[in-house]
């Protein structure tokens, strides 16, 4: 699929022309998303339809219910290290920890670092002492 029928081998595939008004119905199609939705899309990431399909995927994740982190999805887990501003692994820690709730994550890393300060604040006391 791409503006230049003659050729159709698998770059060809890899992007979206949205010139082509069959192509911009397929892959509305296939990602489910209005025509415009696409268009948008192709605009804020590229004519990539790796890009396009990982960036509608995060848009539609920030649309729906946010209170479960399933690990088994990357873009979940970006997007929670995000914003939770820590790492995979901190994450899939927490997660382990305190279940796949948002909230309970969340509240599970504030009291982690609210810890961690008690227990500078007492060894820099015991420095001091």
């Amino acid at each position: 699929m791409a503006d230049n029928k003659a050729k159709q081998g698998g770059a060809d595939r890899a992007l979206i022309a949205l010139t082509e008004k069959y192509e911009v119905a397929y892959w509305s199609k296939k990602f489910k998303v209005t025509p415009a939705k696409l268009k948008y899309a192709v605009k804020k990431v590229g004519h990539s339809a790796k890009k396009v399909e990982a960036y509608i995927k995060e848009q539609k994740h920030r649309a729906s219910d946010k209170a479960r982190i399933a690990l088994s999805e990357p873009y979940e887990v970006r997007y929670w290290s995000k914003k939770f501003k820590i790492t995979p692994a901190k994450l899939k820690a927490a997660v382990a920890a305190a279940g796949h709730s948002s909230k309970k994550v969340e509240a599970y890393l504030t009291a982690s670092k609210k810890a961690k300060k008690a227990t500078k604040k007492k060894a820099a006391k015991k420095k001091a002492a």
